[in-house]
């Protein structure tokens, strides 16, 4: 089947080798431009990131939608930040200023610190059944007749309006990652696509297979997406002293903002599991490199596949034999690479998929033979 490239956006340049600085945080002309970029490039969507200490993603996700034509937005939300009633109207409306083009990235975990910034003291386990029960408000307000009452651990509704629709129906997609029990279950009740960080072949599989459990139980069968963060040359030996280079710069920014480079103690159990892969190694399965995740505790998408674009999508598509069909790729220098991917890396991966697709059916027409 064909599959999803997602790519993202921030509202100004940065990346773990160029951490913004100053007030200048939220330049228009960048997220139009890097927008366009990716839609020119031939991306499917654009994700646009939560965070605490940078651009509202609401807004910045309106402008990005209204500065091009056909590329989806995937709009990261942390379930209790705004009201699940608040935000079923925000997102539906935004979905139809979008013609819809919106999908929704529910993040619900991360650090303690980073949520409490925003006031969200809640322990682990109780941020994913305040997920589960947003989510529940959500999709009953999306789909809802008439008023919507609703009476939980966390929400208390009487009369909720649902005149406010998605365009896309019966609701914009919903991605959902976590690497926990707790966030498993809340996957498998409610995503359309399931997000989980570039792995080894070995671990994807595994959380494929245990989302794919839950989901089951649910009669449910999400999709699956992998981030990477791709580093691409002619030369394969060109793409390996590029990835060098990105770990000294790397390595040089965290040393000037009094950030560690060892010893990193990682609450999410994601970058958990990151972190436990690095210690078998600089590079698994081939060209997966865990160079930048070791230096900064995977606290976000930070394994690289690194090659030529061929190799890369070759690498791509061991993931897609898991059954993975989304990747979310994006770069350590945001545009220039966006702008590589569209060129060389996108199609190979596209040409890899169609290939392998042909050949399952050839095999399949041959066994009904």
């Amino acid at each position: 089947m064909p599959v999803s490239i997602v790519g993202m956006i921030t509202a100004t340049p940065s990346a773990e080798v160029d951490v913004p600085q100053g007030s200048d945080l939220v330049q228009p002309d960048y997220v139009r431009r890097f927008s366009q970029v990716h839609e020119a490039a031939g991306f499917d969507h654009v994700l646009v990131g939560y965070f605490t200490n940078a651009a509202d993603g609401f807004i910045v996700s309106s402008f990005a939608a209204a500065a091009t034509e056909r590329i989806g937005i995937l709009l990261a939300h942390r379930p209790g930040v705004i009201a699940p009633a608040v935000a079923a109207r925000q997102i539906a409306t935004l979905d139809q200023f979008s013609n819809g083009r919106l999908a929704i990235n529910i993040v619900s975990g991360g650090e303690d610190s980073d949520l409490q910034r925003d006031g969200d003291f809640l322990d682990h386990d109780s941020r994913y059944r305040r997920a589960d029960e947003y989510l529940d408000i959500l999709k009953r307000i999306w789909t809802a007749d008439g008023p919507v009452d609703f009476d939980g651990e966390f929400y208390r509704l009487r009369g909720a309006s649902p005149v406010v629709r998605t365009r896309q129906q019966p609701h914009v997609p919903i991605y959902f990652g976590g690497s926990s029990s707790a966030a498993l279950e809340v996957a498998g009740r409610h995503a359309d696509v399931y997000m989980t960080w570039g792995e080894p072949l070995a671990q994807v599989d595994q959380q494929i297979r245990q989302v794919q459990a839950v989901s089951a139980r649910h009669g449910r069968a999400p999709g699956v997406s992998v981030s990477f963060r791709p580093i691409v040359a002619d030369t394969e030996a060109a793409a390996w002293q590029r990835a060098e280079e990105i770990r000294e710069r790397v390595r040089e920014m965290r040393l000037r903002n009094g950030l560690a480079l060892k010893d990193h103690a990682p609450q999410n159990a994601g970058s958990q599991r990151l972190m436990q892969a690095a210690q078998g190694g600089d590079v698994l399965d081939q060209r997966l490199w865990m160079g930048v995740a070791s230096l900064t505790g995977a606290r976000w998408n930070s394994t690289a596949l690194v090659g030529t674009p061929e190799q890369v999508a070759d690498a791509l598509a061991e993931y897609y034999r898991l059954g993975v069909n989304t990747f979310l790729i994006r770069g350590f220098d945001p545009i220039n690479d966006a702008v590589a991917y569209g060129k060389d890396l996108i199609p190979a991966i596209h040409q890899k998929i169609a290939a392998l697709d042909d050949q399952q059916g050839q095999q399949e027409q041959s066994a009904a033979a």
